[in-house]
């Protein structure tokens, strides 16, 4: 019996290492898709922000928007201090959606504009007592009455944080997105984003 079990500890050991390693890979992946995901919804909503359609160039009083009104930040108001965006722009001839994959459309807009904005909130349905992973990346859009309303995209967001780079005359945006799992696994995940319609 002693011979057996120092024979097989070391194998348990392994075994039991190789599972946790392999438990915290998936964690990994899952928390990199996630970040994944979210960049591209952002930098969609970035690239779009202050389009107009040729004919709003032919009515002055249709949009009267300031330019600073069509993407606006805001610093450290959510979770963890992060920042929060929200974007305006009118709808393409083409089909545009919101960041939770609704179609817009006209009464999906206010003024014929449509609003998608991404803000981190702590996160909502965590049972008490229970150990909290980061916050909640939540997408705000219009519904049918033009009502704001928020939906939670992902949860696993420990901050989100934007910066504007660049001259006026080219506006450049820097998002960062810190995800973790609430315990050891905390990434960073970087991207650069060019608001091509301001």
């Amino acid at each position: 019996m002693a011979m057996s079990l120092i024979l097989v500890a070391p194998l348990l050991k392994n075994s039991g290492e190789l599972i946790a390693k392999q438990m915290e890979y998936e964690k990994v992946q899952l928390l990199t898709q996630d970040a994944d995901r979210a960049l591209e919804l952002i930098g969609r909503s970035i690239r779009m922000a202050g389009y107009r359609r040729a004919e709003s160039f032919q009515h002055p009083t249709r949009n009267q928007v300031r330019q600073r009104e069509l993407i606006q930040i805001h610093k450290s108001v959510g979770y963890q201090r992060s920042d929060s965006l929200m974007v305006q722009h009118e709808l393409s001839q083409g089909i545009d959606f919101d960041c939770i994959g609704n179609v817009l459309s006209g009464d999906r807009t206010r003024n014929h504009l449509a609003h998608q904005g991404f803000v981190v909130e702590r996160q909502a349905m965590a049972p008490k007592g229970i150990r909290v992973n980061g916050g909640s990346l939540i997408c705000q859009s219009l519904d049918r009455q033009g009502r704001l309303q928020n939906t939670t995209l992902m949860n696993g967001v420990h901050r989100l944080l934007i910066e504007r780079q660049g001259s006026s005359a080219h506006q450049v945006f820097k998002v960062i997105l810190e995800m973790t799992d609430g315990g050891l696994i905390h990434r960073q995940f970087e991207r650069t984003f060019f608001a091509r319609n301001l």
